[in-house]
């Protein structure tokens, strides 16, 4: 008799826009390559619960323009445990499962890594808004987050205008600068403060005052979370500056929305990819983009290179201060 090879996706941690088009990518290219595709809900949480379900082509028909994620995310604690992890081995091999994909950051690609050494064949796609995943130009959502926030600020810049205030708009990034950077840029915002750089209060307050000084009616700062609280540094900025500085937290609006055209495309390319390196025989690795090129690293240079932190294009950050 013969049994068709199967396949199982799940999605974990925080969600990103996209992450529905890269499991209907997998289940399509699945599908038409001859294997049966098992969706996995909730995560790490739903391989230990066993709580798993067939996909056909018309359950993923209807996601390709929609946030989120359908089969849901969660984070598992039991999961952390070796108990957690064997639970998860044997009931993947249970029900036939071969190959998984794993679509998530960090801690998602530590989970699938710790399942490849259980002997699954496993693989992750970068599903973060952060863009902090190393050895890939782009993760998951992070084109459709710039998106949300450009809309935001213009929204926030109108009413800025009007009462000739300063606005610190503080977006996600503990570790990673990379929206406050990119959105930044794209907004023409007067200031980016990044934990991967150092930065002057003082020095900053002094350049927005300057500019009010020369007839501007309103500035934006723009501050990723691992900076400090919004609220703070609008405070010290009215403080040094005397300006009437106010403060918005995007939170997590910026999770939200369709997907953008990039995000789309990136992710079918990606979902289409994985299913040919299981054709191959490859596995243990991580998908990205690199120079316009779907490609793939093993986890161990991903971890590595998680240890020295995805660097902050410095010379983007440089093209912002010669904007200003």
């Amino acid at each position: 008799m013969f049994f068709m090879k199967k396949i199982g996706v799940l999605t974990s941690g925080g969600d990103s826009q996209g992450m529905n088009s890269a499991i209907r990518a997998v289940v399509r290219t699945g599908l038409a390559r001859g294997f049966e595709v098992v969706g996995i809900r909730r995560g790490y949480n739903g391989l230990i619960e066993k709580d798993f379900t067939t996909l056909g082509s018309k359950d993923v028909g209807d996601i390709l323009y929609r946030g989120g994620t359908f089969l849901q995310s969660a984070r598992s604690e039991e999961f952390r445990t070796e108990e957690g992890q064997m639970k998860a081995v044997n009931n993947l091999k249970e029900a036939g499962i071969e190959y998984l994909v794993v679509i998530g950051g960090d801690g998602s690609y530590r989970g699938a890594a710790k399942l490849s050494e259980q002997g699954i064949k496993t693989y992750g796609l970068p599903g973060t808004i952060d863009n902090d995943i190393p050895l890939t130009e782009y993760t998951i959502g992070f084109d459709t987050t710039l998106n949300v926030v450009m809309e935001a600020i213009g929204n926030l810049r109108d009413t800025m205008s009007s009462h000739e205030r300063v606005s610190v708009i503080e977006v996600m990034g503990r570790d990673s600068g990379d929206i406050a950077l990119h959105a930044g840029i794209a907004s023409g915002v007067d200031a980016i403060l990044v934990p991967e750089l150092p930065w002057d209060i003082k020095e900053t307050s002094e350049k927005l005052r300057s500019g009010f000084s020369r007839g501007k009616t309103h500035s934006i700062v723009m501050v990723a979370e691992g900076v400090g609280k919004a609220e703070n540094i609008a405070h010290l900025i009215k403080e040094y500056s005397g300006l009437d500085t106010r403060s918005t937290v995007l939170g997590h609006i910026q999770r939200g929305g369709t997907p953008s055209a990039f995000d789309r495309i990136f992710t079918s390319r990606m979902g289409h990819k994985v299913v040919e390196l299981m054709e191959k025989d490859i596995y243990g690795v991580a998908l990205g983009m690199e120079k316009n090129e779907i490609t793939y690293h093993s986890f161990e240079d991903i971890f590595a290179g998680r240890e020295t932190k995805k660097a902050l294009n410095k010379k983007l950050y440089q093209v912002f201060e010669d904007l200003i």
